[in-house]
C-alpha cells in the first residue's frame, strides 16, 4: 500500500502513526477531522484490534465518527466523556508559535470545542502545512443562515482596520449548494493572504453579530506531529520547548489503510 502513496500521503500516514502512539488504554480521546485526521483514526483501529487498546473517543465530525466505530473504536458524546485527555487533529497551517488555521474540512466548531475540552491538543500535519505567516490558507468563518450575507458584509468592513493582505471571503459550496455544516450552519472562507495579528483578528471576527466561530486556534495547540515523505518525523512540543526527531518504516500495511491513498 505505501508504494503506492503520494510522498504527501506518506508524510501524513507517519504522523499520524507517532502521534497514535502517545494515546494510551484508559484515554478519553477527541478525534479530529479531515485527511490526516483519518490516518490517525486507522492507525488507532489497528491498536484497537491487534494491541487491545482500550480508548473512548469523541469524534469531531459525523464522518470521523462513523470511521471511527468502523475501526472499532469506541464512540462517546462529548457530554458523556465530561473531559479530555488529549486531542489529535490535523491543521490547514501552522506557525511557530502552533497557533492554526483549520476548518477546511468544514468541522471547525466542534474542533474548537473539543480542543479546548482537553488536557492537551497535539497536531499531526505533512511539514508543507508550517508557515511563517498564516493565511495563506483561506480562514473559514463559520455563520449562521439567517442574514449571513449581512454577516459577510460586516466581516469585509471589519477587515478594511485588520492586519491582513487581502479582504475577499466568498461562500463555501457543496457542488451547487451552499456547503452545510454538521450543526446546520454555513461557512464563509476568507482570502487573506497574510495574517498580520491573529490574536486579534479571531476576536474580532467572533464579534460579529452571525458569526459563531473562526478558524483561528490561538494558544491551543501544545505540541504539533510533523511528517515527511521519507518516513522522518519530528514531535515539536511548545510547553517543553522539546523537538523529537525519529524515523518510521514505511512498511506495507493491511486493508485498514486501503481507501485512504486514493
Amino acid at each position: 500500500m505505501t508504494a503506492e502513496m503520494s510522498p504527501i500521503d506518506k508524510a501524513k500516514f507517519v504522523a499520524a502513526k507517532r502521534a497514535s502512539d502517545l494515546v494510551e488504554t484508559g484515554m478519553r480521546i477527541g478525534l479530529g477531522t479531515g485527511s490526516t485526521a483519518a490516518w490517525l483514526v486507522r492507525c488507532l483501529g489497528e491498536r484497537v484490534r491487534d494491541q487491545g487498546l482500550r480508548i473512548r473517543a469523541v469524534a469531531t465530525s459525523t464522518r470521523t465518527a462513523a470511521l471511527a466505530r468502523e475501526v472499532g473504536i469506541d464512540v462517546i458524546a462529548l457530554d458523556e466523556a465530561g473531559w479530555l485527555d488529549l486531542t489529535i487533529d490535523g491543521a490547514d497551517e501552522f506557525d511557530g508559535d502552533l497557533n492554526l488555521i483549520k476548518g477546511g474540512g468544514g468541522a471547525l466548531l466542534q474542533e474548537k470545542i473539543v480542543a479546548t475540552a482537553s488536557d492537551r491538543m497535539v497536531v499531526i500535519a505533512d511539514a508543507g502545512k508550517e508557515v511563517e505567516k498564516l493565511g495563506a490558507f483561506p480562514l473559514p468563518v463559520e455563520v449562521i443562515p439567517f442574514g449571513w450575507k449581512a454577516t459577510q458584509k460586516m466581516i469585509e468592513e471589519m477587515l478594511v482596520s485588520m492586519d491582513v493582505l487581502g479582504r475577499k471571503t466568498s461562500l463555501r459550496m457543496d457542488q451547487d449548494a451552499p456547503f452545510v455544516t454538521d450543526e446546520g450552519n454555513r461557512i464563509l472562507d476568507l482570502h487573506l493572504n497574510r495574517i498580520g495579528n491573529a490574536r486579534q483578528l479571531a476576536l474580532a471576527l467572533n464579534q460579529v453579530p452571525g458569526v459563531v466561530e473562526n478558524g483561528l486556534f490561538i494558544d491551543i495547540c501544545d505540541a504539533v506531529v510533523i511528517g515527511h515523505g521519507d518516513g522522518r518525523v519530528d514531535l515539536r512540543d511548545i510547553n517543553a520547548g522539546t523537538v523529537e526527531h525519529d524515523r518510521l518504516d514505511l512498511g506495507e500495511s493491511d486493508n485498514l489503510f486501503s481507501d485512504l491513498a486514493d
